[in-house]
C-alpha cells in the first residue's frame, strides 16, 4: 500500500494467441495492429463486465512506429475497440519492455490518484510492421555522439557476448530451447493457456486458440544442424533466439478500493517495479541487476518467488540470468517463453505479466517475478503478489 492508501491491482488479464510474424505465414498476419489491439481491448472490458467510459487512459506498448503503428496505436486501439470518444490513449517505446513498463506507468497513475481505471499493454505486428523498418540512413536513430561513445553491436551479437562472457556453449543454449518448447506444448495440451487466451478469427474463418510458434517435436539434434546465426563460431541460432510475431496483450488496473466498488476480483497487486540500465554492447544482462534491485527494494529474496518470468530474447541471456541469480530453473518460464510462444516486441511484458497472474492464481504461489532485457541495455523487473490465495 502507498503513502496515499491507494494500491494498484491487476483485475483482469488478456491476450491473443501469438502468431508466427512473417507475411504469407502467420496466422495472424491479415490483422492490422490497431484492429488486433481493439478485439483484445474489447474482450478484456467484456470479461470485466464494465462500462468503457471509465477507463481514465490505454498505455499501449509498440516498438516499431512506423507504417500500420505509426498514428498512437494506442488511442486507435481504444477506438477500435468500440470505447467512447472520451477515452484517451498513449503509446510508448521502451524497445522489448515497452508493454512492462506500460503496467508500470500505469500503476504509478493508479496509486498516485491520477487514474482510477486504466489499461496497460501492446502490441507488435512483425509481419506488417518489419523489425528495423523504423530504421533509416545516415547514422539511424542513435546519432554521432552515442556512436563516437560506444561501440554498438546488434542485439544478436551482444547475445553472442554474454555467452562467451558466461560460458554457455551451443548445447546449453539448444537445452534451454527444447526445454521452451517441451513445457509450452505441455502448457498448451494441457490447457494452462486457457484462461488468458482470447481466440481470434483466422483468415479462414476459423478461431485461432493457440499460439502458432511453439514447436513439440524440438529437439536437440535438431537444433543442432541450424547454423549460428551471427558469428560463424557462435552459439546464438534461430532455433535458441525468440521469435518474429504478432499478437496483444492486455492487463486493467485499479485501486482495491474501487475494484471492490466495481464488483471486481482483485487477481494480483503489483507490489514493487524497478528500472536497471547497463552497457548499451552488453544491453542484455539488463535482468541481473533489474532482478537485485526489486528485490531489494521489495524485502523479498530469491527464495520468496514462486515462479519467474525471464525475457528469452536469446538462450544466452536467460542462461546468465540463471547463474547470476540463482535462481531455481524449474520455477523459470515455467510454461515456456519467447523461444516457442514467441516476441511480439510491444506486446511481451504484457504478455508475460498476463501468464504470470494467470500461473499464480491457477498453483496458488504468492509471489511471482517478470523481468525483460530491453534494446540499448535497459531491462525493466516487477514483482506482483497474488491476491487469490
Amino acid at each position: 500500500m502507498s503513502v496515499s492508501g491507494r494500491d494498484a491491482v491487476i483485475v483482469g488479464a488478456l491476450r491473443t494467441p501469438v502468431g508466427v510474424g512473417k507475411p504469407g505465414k502467420g496466422v495472424l498476419d491479415h490483422w492490422h495492429p490497431v484492429d488486433l489491439s481493439g478485439e483484445l481491448l474489447a474482450a478484456l472490458v467484456a470479461r470485466a463486465a464494465i462500462d468503457p467510459a471509465l477507463i481514465d487512459d490505454v498505455i499501449w506498448g509498440c516498438v516499431t512506429q512506423v507504417g500500420e503503428q505509426s498514428s498512437n496505436v494506442g488511442r486507435l486501439a481504444a477506438l477500435a475497440a468500440g470505447f467512447p470518444e472520451s477515452v484517451v490513449g498513449t503509446t510508448i517505446d521502451r524497445q522489448c519492455g515497452s508493454s512492462q513498463q506500460a503496467v508500470h506507468f500505469a500503476a504509478a497513475g493508479v496509486v498516485a490518484g491520477h487514474y482510477d481505471l486504466v489499461v496497460a499493454g501492446g502490441v507488435e505486428s512483425m509481419s506488417r510492421a518489419p523489425m528495423f523498418s523504423n530504421v533509416h540512413g545516415g547514422d539511424g536513430p542513435v546519432g554521432p555522439r552515442v556512436n563516437q561513445r560506444f561501440d554498438l553491436v546488434g542485439q544478436g551479437t551482444s547475445a553472442e557476448l554474454i555467452a562467451s562472457s558466461w560460458g554457455i556453449s551451443r548445447g546449453g543454449a539448444d537445452e534451454l530451447a527444447v526445454r521452451s518448447h517441451e513445457r509450452a506444448a505441455a502448457a498448451t495440451a494441457d490447457g494452462l493457456f486457457e484462461a488468458e487466451l482470447v481466440p481470434v478469427p483466422g483468415k479462414d474463418g476459423q478461431q485461432v486458440q493457440a499460439d502458432q510458434g511453439i514447436r513439440p517435436s524440438t529437439s536437440l539434434e535438431t537444433l543442432a544442424a541450424l547454423r549460428p546465426a551471427f558469428r560463424s563460431d557462435g552459439v546464438v541460432t534461430a532455433g535458441n533466439s525468440s521469435q518474429i510475431s504478432d499478437g496483444a496483450a492486455a492487463l486493467l488496473i485499479t485501486t482495491s478500493d474501487i475494484a471492490a466498488e466495481l464488483g471486481l476480483t482483485p487477481l494480483a497487486r503489483i507490489h514493487t517495479v524497478a528500472m536497471a540500465g547497463v552497457d548499451p554492447v552488453m544491453m542484455l544482462t539488463g535482468p541481473i541487476p533489474a532482478t537485485a534491485r526489486v528485490l531489494s527494494r521489495s524485502g523479498l529474496t530469491i527464495d520468496d518467488i514462486a515462479a519467474f518470468e525471464v525475457s528469452e530474447a536469446f538462450a544466452p541471456v536467460v542462461g546468465a540470468w540463471l547463474h547470476e541469480t540463482g535462481a531455481d530453473p524449474r520455477l523459470t518460464n515455467p510454461m515456456g517463453g519467447a523461444m516457442a510462444i514467441g516476441h511480439p516486441l510491444g506486446a511481451s511484458g504484457a504478455r508475460l505479466m498476463t501468464t504470470l497472474v494467470h500461473h499464480l492464481a491457477r498453483t496458488g504461489g504468492r509471489y511471482g517475478l517478470q523481468t525483460m532485457c530491453e534494446g540499448g541495455g535497459m531491462a525493466n523487473a516487477t514483482i506482483i503478489e497474488n491476491l487469490q490465495l
